[in-house]
């Protein structure tokens, strides 16, 4: 039997404005695993945001997006084959303000990255996020997270968040760039499991969520034993493990 962890605050909006959270961060290879493995596990994280990375990318990807996110009860935000693989999800809670979609410098011989971005609201809060996923190629890699943090702050909201899988642990030069700049949320609030990658034997934390410092962290780390989450269906969805963060944001002033 999996062992349950210990409750994380659930979303809500209260009565000042103020609203409480869930973000979730998940590579997905491209739903090249099983797609109801993986739409249990986003649906039992009851999440608010959902940043993909490695959507599909090729034929049909909407259509491929699109029933993702029905399956998981959320819609689609932006995100996907315009924006090299990053994808946005989100539930009706949210209201969309903007999405953009980021195209960056290419090396020759590498695959092609990107941004998917948006700024929504969730009762008086107004957040960016942006979904990530960096370089296999150190340099490039760390080059890519400064383009990062300019993008959270070209946003120009009160609250910013960044989820991405990073290709390398805190030790690495891109990952420390980022947490030197943003709260690295399972370093602040622990919650959960740690590593990430790869599923089944995860000795690596690549991927993350980081938040501007005016979010309250919650509690962020690996849904392993989440009510209703199945370690059968982390092992089945793909490769990666998702990162699950509650934060609360205070009313705009």
């Amino acid at each position: 039997m999996d062992q349950l962890l210990p409750s994380l605050p659930k979303s809500r909006t209260e009565p000042d404005g103020s609203a409480v959270i869930r973000v979730l961060s998940y590579n997905i290879r491209s739903l090249r695993d099983d797609e109801e493995a993986l739409a249990r596990v986003i649906r039992a994280c009851a999440p608010d945001l959902v940043c993909v990375q490695e959507a599909p990318r090729f034929f049909r990807w909407r259509k491929h997006a699109a029933r993702l996110a029905a399956k998981s009860d959320l819609v689609v935000l932006g995100g996907g084959a315009t924006a090299a693989g990053p994808l946005l999800l989100c539930s009706l809670r949210a209201f969309v303000e903007r999405t953009d979609d980021v195209l960056l410098p290419r090396t020759p011989g590498l695959h092609r990255r990107g941004f998917a971005t948006a700024v929504v609201r969730f009762g008086a809060a107004r957040i960016g996020v942006v979904s990530a996923h960096l370089s296999l190629q150190r340099e490039e890699r760390r080059a890519q997270a400064d383009l990062l943090l300019d993008r959270v702050a070209a946003l120009d909201t009160p609250y910013g968040i960044a989820a991405a899988d990073v290709n390398e642990g805190p030790d690495g030069p891109a990952f420390a760039r980022l947490a030197a700049e943003l709260q690295d949320c399972r370093e602040v609030a622990p919650w959960g499991g740690g590593p990430t990658f790869p599923v089944g034997t995860a000795d690596r934390r690549i991927d993350a969520v980081f938040a501007t410092g005016g979010v309250e962290v919650l509690g962020c780390g690996v849904p392993v034993g989440l009510p209703g989450v199945r370690a059968a269906d982390l092992r089945a969805a793909t490769d990666h493990l998702p990162v699950l963060a509650a934060l609360r944001l205070a009313a705009a002033r």
